[in-house]
């Protein structure tokens, strides 16, 4: 009998519950408190609005580029090392801020503040994740993603708050403390790098459950091949299957996904970055400030329903739903249909940006199995840091081309995302061929 079957409860809920609360402190600190850095830093005379804009693409650059050398570490070595050592750079960067006067140094600061996010974020922990659970990945991933969000929620208004009450260089130092703090402790209390280092399977089940299945997978003669399976399942190292990084990069689903999300990433980030101006197009001050507050709650709520309905549904046909439903939320927001439209388009994207984050690692991990996965999700992952990048910058350039008026910049940020989903969909089949794996 299985763990989730029996009456204790499988650890691998544990991890999730873990990896959940760290993803609040890194992207709560980092991903979503650019906005308040970047404001604190623009009001000096060192710097403008220009300057600290480009600090934030060189953010998501460096990332990507260092999410190369993260996967090789995960892949190799106990994740929590990883998560450790990205959670004191980032803790270093971010107390470093308060104390940079030129513009080089704010460059320098930033592209390593993106480094040890990329080590304490998304490849580690879903990783991690996808070690331990393989029939509710979906789900599992879904929830512990949550904390994408929970960070936006919870950590970036106290952020305001402690740069109002103490200044931002008083302020940083102490938003450091918390990156440690929020990350480091949980990683080592509760982390686990895979179910075999605990003498757990995949799922929680039996141990004699996997031996049969192995045996009668090979249909070898019993007992060679149960004493295998045993010695095999024995080990610490975490029973991983699937494509290696080559044989991914020869499908045509990896260059139908990989570049697909730069498009559709340029469009998420590009609209989340500019949701406040939008906004204000419309609204009020104050009303403004509760109608921003739409999105992270309905990216927790979407992101939730999305994790139960993908166990349900065929992901792929899933994931062309959530990308259309991106595109109509983008032009909603783009046509200036009054307050209630801005506030459904809103509520809309909100629901997309959950979803799409959580679609990608769980999407590779789907086509290309586990024994890889770090590599080929980084590799991923770098490719759509350029639309992640770019996606602020290129909306802030077409909407002062556009009389400053944000209706074209959106309209951009759909054709975007459309293209992203044309480039998904030309990618063919989640499974690749018996051709393409032996290419």
């Amino acid at each position: 009998m299985s763990q989730e079957r029996g009456t204790t409860l499988y650890y691998g809920w544990k991890i999730v519950a873990a990896i959940l609360f760290t993803l609040t402190f890194s992207s709560g600190l980092s991903f979503y408190n650019h906005s308040i850095y970047l404001n604190a830093l623009a009001a000096t005379p060192a710097f403008n609005v220009a300057s600290a804009s480009i600090a934030v693409s060189l953010f998501f650059f460096s990332g990507g580029l260092a999410g190369l050398l993260v996967a090789r570490w995960v892949q190799n070595y106990d994740p929590r090392y990883c998560l450790t050592g990205g959670a004191v750079i980032s803790a270093g960067a971010l107390s470093a801020l308060s104390y940079v006067t030129t513009v080089p140094q704010l460059y320098v600061v930033y592209c390593i503040f993106g480094m040890g996010f990329s080590a304490s974020s998304l490849i580690p922990a879903t990783t991690i994740v996808a070690r331990w659970f393989k029939r509710r990945r979906a789900m599992a991933l879904s929830i512990a993603s949550t904390g994408l969000s929970l960070g936006g929620v919870i950590l970036t208004p106290l952020c305001v708050l402690l740069v109002e009450k103490l200044s931002f260089q008083t302020a940083a130092p102490i938003m450091g403390l918390i990156y440690l703090v929020g990350v480091i402790p949980v990683s080592w209390i509760w982390l686990r790098p895979s179910p075999e280092s605990m003498g757990l399977r995949i799922d929680g089940d039996a141990v004699d459950d996997a031996i049969d299945e192995a045996v009668d997978k090979e249909n070898a003669p019993a007992r060679d091949t149960a004493n295998q399976d045993e010695a095999r399942l024995s080990s610490s190292a975490p029973i991983e299957d699937g494509l290696s990084f080559r044989e991914a990069r020869a499908t045509r689903f990896f260059w139908g996904i990989a570049p697909a999300y730069v498009f559709l990433l340029m469009a998420q980030v590009g609209g989340i970055a500019h949701q406040y101006g939008l906004a204000r197009e419309t609204l009020s001050e104050s009303q403004t400030a509760l109608a921003v507050a739409i999105l992270p709650v309905m990216s927790i709520i979407g992101r939730l329903l999305g994790g139960w309905i993908v166990g349900k549904v065929a992901i792929k046909q899933f994931a062309l739903f959530i990308m259309g439903l991106q595109i109509l939320a983008l032009v909603m927001l783009a046509s200036g249909t009054g307050v209630w439209g801005l506030c459904i388009g809103l509520a809309l994207f909100g629901c997309t940006v959950g979803n799409l984050l959580m679609l990608q690692p769980l999407l590779i991990a789907e086509a290309f199995g586990l024994r890889e996965y770090a590599r080929i999700f980084s590799v991923a992952n770098l490719m759509s840091s350029w639309g992640t990048a770019a996606g602020p910058a290129v909306m802030g350039y077409v909407f002062a081309l556009n009389n400053e008026q944000y209706g074209g910049a959106y309209l951009f940020a759909a054709a975007a995302a459309a293209l992203g989903l044309v480039l998904f969909a030309s990618g063919g089949p989640l499974h690749p061929s018996i051709e393409e794996k032996a290419a």
